[in-house]
């Protein structure tokens, strides 16, 4: 109980985010040594000291989500899912709430316009449910659309609903009762804790959980710069299958996914062909995903040395291995200088392991 008061703490406190919360503990062993020596981190990267999550805030939160008959899985303990932990930003806490089985079983996900036409919800419902019989559990966002018809399509065979709020908050409205169901026979799955109503920014978060936790994603209908072209796209950084259905174009809803095929996105037309590109990956057993520490032991940085990686930083993200090449110092050193500087509030974290200093 003290471990999980302690790791809400620390990943609920401003400026810690996945990337930080996992460098923090692979550093320091444990949430609690963390808590303390963030203060010192903080001064040390040029900031005030973040202001850490009261104990009390913490033990209030776990009271309600048990109380909603939903609990907690922890990054680096046995039932966190092993593909999502793969993930480099992969949720240090994710709250569920439903059947824990389906973490067991090989997923796909399925994602989709909000606005879909009724032809492609009619194939999403029915892929759902041709790929649940196959075994494949199918993961979506509870979205309108799509979302909703792979939910419906796959309840009966096991689905998983990543949302973008809270668990207790069902968004949109109209998805209350489904996401009721969902936590009945299926499994919800949310990364804010509870109360917490949805907001623009939590969309993408809740995206990369969607494409983490599957072995591939399947977009039916998307307009270009959507948000099922960002899981998509989320789906090939976490090194994912991505697939698509072709649609005409004449459909602005059809461009996504046609210009995913023509990027080199697998064309599918039916469970047949999801199955033939997941398959060779096979079952994903539930195993204990361990935090991933440094690449070498992390050291203590002098000013001079904070002085020339701060140097190298700028408003443009660069990749952190360039910076360890330029600097010339340990994987670890420049690890820990970029986790004081992020504590401080003046380091930005980018996709593909990139960095810029805060505007």
């Amino acid at each position: 109980m003290k471990d999980l008061v302690d790791r809400l703490r620390l990943i609920r406190s401003p400026t810690i985010g996945p990337v930080s919360y996992r460098h923090l503990l692979s550093r320091f062993g444990s949430a609690a040594a963390a808590l303390d020596a963030l203060p010192d981190l903080a001064r040390r990267g040029g900031g005030a000291a973040p202001r850490i999550v009261p104990r009390a805030e913490a033990e209030r939160e776990i009271a309600t989500v048990e109380k909603l008959g939903g609990r907690y899985l922890l990054l680096g303990q046995g039932l966190y899912p092993r593909l999502l932990a793969e993930l480099d930003n992969a949720p240090p806490v994710i709250t569920v709430k439903g059947d824990l089985t389906l973490l067991d079983k090989p997923s796909a996900a399925i994602v989709g316009a909000r606005n879909a036409s009724a032809a492609a919800c009619r194939f999403s419902r029915g892929l759902a449910h041709d790929l649940g019989a196959e075994g494949i559990v199918v993961v979506s966002g509870l979205a309108r659309g799509i979302d909703s018809a792979a939910h419906d399509g796959s309840l009966a065979s096991g689905t998983i609903a990543v949302i973008a709020g809270g668990l207790d908050v069902a968004y949109p409205p109209e998805n209350e009762e489904r996401q009721r169901a969902i936590a009945e026979r299926g499994l919800l799955v949310a990364e804010m804790p509870p109360g917490t109503e949805p907001r623009a920014r939590h969309f993408p978060y809740r995206n990369r959980i969607i494409a983490g936790l599957a072995l591939g994603t399947i977009v039916v209908e998307a307009a270009p710069r959507s948000g099922s072209l960002i899981t998509a796209r989320l789906a090939t950084e976490a090194g994912r299958e991505v697939m698509a259905v072709p649609g005409s174009p004449l459909d602005p809803r059809a461009q996504g996914c046609n210009g995913l095929i023509r990027d080199g996105a697998t064309l599918i037309q039916n469970a047949a062909d999801v199955i033939e590109v997941i398959r060779p990956f096979g079952s994903i057993a539930r195993v204990a995903s361990p935090v991933i520490p440094f690449e070498h032991p992390a050291t203590d940085a002098g000013n001079d040395e904070r002085a020339r990686i701060e140097e190298l930083l700028g408003p443009s993200a660069v990749p952190i291995d360039e910076i360890v090449r330029l600097s010339g110092m340990p994987s670890g050193t420049v690890q820990l200088v970029l986790l004081e500087l992020d504590l401080a509030g003046r380091l930005d974290r980018h996709a593909g392991g990139k960095v810029s200093l805060t505007a």
